[in-house]
């Protein structure tokens, strides 16, 4: 005969994470039940099995309910388990990372977020300051060797304002020439369309940032690449 065994609940939590001039931020919202009612949380919900093809499909569908995003860029972190982590019981989390323009956080849903510092965490729900302590960790390390922070950025950003949010992530300011050399944009002028960088991502466009000073032109990332030459 069969033994039958409890299953244990299983959901998926958004480590929401962008920039501003305080440096790398998480997406933080109050719960509204319990347990743990009127704690910062991360968002998150059940898988729903009638609806939810995938994992990412949960994902995307608990955002759009929860927060009204729909982030570029975001992928999965690593499963949180265990009978401690929740007080209603044994649980699974799978936890994803997510990297959103500061644009996009503060123009979602009026009062859903609230924006903390990731090395300065105040209390949190369940295990969620170990899921965000895991996805900075991730996203440090994946920067140092890619143009991960590229989608930190709105769609079209200046070279200056790529370079300033590698500078954030990692706390370092560098040289422009420094900068450029790591990432392996090239020097000169290059046409809408090319790419300006080795590891062919960074495509210009026709689009110019317009000010008191020269023209700077804007680029755009369409997919992850990896640097050719030695990381940050």
């Amino acid at each position: 005969m069969k033994k039958g065994y409890e299953k244990p609940d299983v959901s998926v939590d958004v480590v929401l994470l962008t920039l501003s001039e305080e440096g790398l931020l998480v997406a933080l919202h109050e719960r509204r039940q319990q347990p743990c009612r009127g704690a910062l949380a991360l968002p998150g919900g059940y898988i729903h099995t009638n609806e939810d093809g995938s994992l990412e499909d949960a994902v995307y569908r608990m955002l759009r309910e929860k927060t009204q995003l729909e982030p570029r860029y975001i992928e999965q972190l690593q499963t949180f388990a265990g009978p401690g982590r929740d007080p209603r019981g044994w649980s699974v989390a799978i936890s994803y990372v997510a990297l959103v323009p500061l644009e996009s956080l503060t123009g979602a849903e009026s009062g859903v977020f609230g924006l903390y510092p990731v090395d300065r965490l105040p209390a949190l729900a369940f295990d969620h300051a170990e899921q965000i302590r895991a996805a900075v960790l991730r996203v440090r390390n994946k920067s140092s060797y890619s143009t991960l922070p590229c989608w930190l950025l709105p769609e079209k950003f200046t070279l200056t304002q790529l370079q300033h949010t590698y500078e954030a992530v990692f706390g370092e300011t560098v040289t422009r020439a420094t900068f450029r050399s790591r990432l392996g944009i090239k020097v000169g002028d290059v046409q809408p369309g090319e790419a300006v960088d080795d590891a062919g991502v960074l495509i210009a466009t026709d689009d110019y940032q317009l000010g008191n000073q020269r023209p700077a032109r804007l680029f755009r990332v369409d997919q992850l690449g990896l640097f050719k030459r030695a990381g940050w």
